[in-house]
């Protein structure tokens, strides 16, 4: 009989937002006449920016038209797209990235989850908590954790975000080789300073090691001065892989378009201690199991960049972040102490109680689905994650029932 890759077993009994839906679902079933709203899954409500879809109807009468058809796209992702990306998204911040540093897919999570591939079994993870389940998951798969005791897997360095650092871990101690960092943080919403991100990359390059930065949330960025690339820091370009996604900034979690930023320079070495181009590794490993993000897709991407579609996803991104201030005034109001929702399409409340409790108590009183922290690692106990991701009357009935379930 054939035999199972045994690392899948030491995995939790389901993903998070499966559990869930899993728990909402039975409500809904056993509740047919309470509608429930939905603030927990981080997945965007409005209608995608006009620019996009005007690209995406002339990018689909291209494809009826035999002079203007497009097959297979190059794996790595179309110039008019790469190049858009490294002026608008790297370039004019002062990061020196070139177009063919660049590789769209079809999404942050996949890419997140398959960089790991490229490298050896044995490195030492550094991972933050609370945190994206998907950074764990995939490297127990890979086998380069032992069992899970408490609520945490051996072989990984956890680094604790909480309070009294504001949610923004420093770099370890003990040196590790692979650390995976988000900012703005999903799910704390926390941002990352210069000086926070100087020290990280000064870690990295005293230590040898490779820092995975997921830069989905940056569109969000409002605060003057808190970085929007980890590009921007002197030196990362040797230490530093970068993840961004279409899906917050122009609602794209339909239509799936991401991209991934791995430096020329950027090395790494073999157990011989001969060095290799991590850009060409990525390359092969995309070349290979990746087929590319289909025309109208990336051309609606494209469209971001002009004039129009800038201006366009600015003002669904203020959408999301003032429904992200509505919630973060009304749990004040409430007295519970929140981060996020400047910064970030989330607010991570700390409810002084059992995170899955606080999440069933929203849903049976309130029919407000949240996200439990403890979902998200230990650090997370006690806390939940509000999205800013619905309709504007959905936020605000929402947050009335929110008071009347705990006043």
């Amino acid at each position: 009989m054939i035999r199972i890759n045994e690392h899948y077993t030491k995995l939790k009994a389901s993903y998070l937002f499966a559990d869930i839906a899993r728990r909402v679902n039975a409500f809904v079933a056993s509740h047919p006449d309470k509608p429930i709203i939905r603030l927990g899954i981080g997945d965007v409500t409005e209608p995608l920016p006009p620019v996009c879809i005007s690209a995406l109807h002339a990018a689909t009468d291209e494809m009826a038209d035999r002079a203007t058809f497009k097959g297979y796209g190059p794996e790595q992702g179309y110039a008019f797209l790469r190049e858009a990306i490294a002026q608008h998204d790297f370039q004019a911040l002062g990061a020196k990235i070139a177009a063919d540093e660049v590789f769209v897919s079809d999404g942050s999570k996949c890419d997140v989850a398959n960089i790991q591939e490229i490298f050896a079994h044995d490195l030492r993870l550094a991972i933050p908590d609370p945190v994206y389940p998907v950074y764990i998951d995939t490297n127990v798969m890979a086998g380069r954790t032992g069992a899970s005791t408490d609520g945490r897997y051996s072989g990984i360095v956890y680094l604790d975000s909480n309070a009294a650092n504001g949610y923004v871990p420093a770099p370890p101690a003990a040196a590790v080789d692979l650390i995976y960092l988000c900012f703005p943080n999903n799910p704390t919403g926390a941002v990352a300073t210069r000086a926070q991100l100087e020290a990280w990359v000064a870690y990295a390059k005293q230590h040898g090691a490779l820092i995975l930065f997921d830069a989905a949330y940056e569109a969000y960025i409002r605060t003057p001065g808190i970085p929007r690339s980890i590009y921007e820091i002197e030196g990362a370009r040797d230490v530093a892989i970068e993840f961004r996604s279409y899906s917050k900034l122009a609602g794209f979690t339909g239509l799936r378009c991401a991209y991934t930023v791995v430096p020329k320079n950027l090395k790494a070495r073999d157990s011989s201690g001969n060095e290799h181009s991590v850009h060409a590794l990525w390359n092969r490993r995309h070349t290979t199991k990746f087929n590319g993000v289909s025309y109208p897709v990336q051309k609606a991407a494209a469209s971001v960049y002009t004039p129009e579609g800038r201006a366009q996803a600015h003002a669904l991104t203020e959408f999301y972040l003032g429904n992200a201030k509505l919630i973060r005034d009304a749990m004040g109001k409430l007295n519970f102490p929140c981060i996020g929702g400047d910064n970030a399409p989330y607010i991570w409340i700390n409810t002084g109680r059992d995170s899955w409790e606080f999440f069933d108590l929203l849903l049976n009183q309130a029919q407000v689905v949240c996200t439990p922290g403890a979902g998200f690692g230990k650090c997370g106990e006690g806390h939940v994650r509000i999205s800013a991701f619905n309709s504007r009357a959905n936020v605000e009935t929402a947050l009335a029932r929110i008071a009347a379930t705990l006043r």
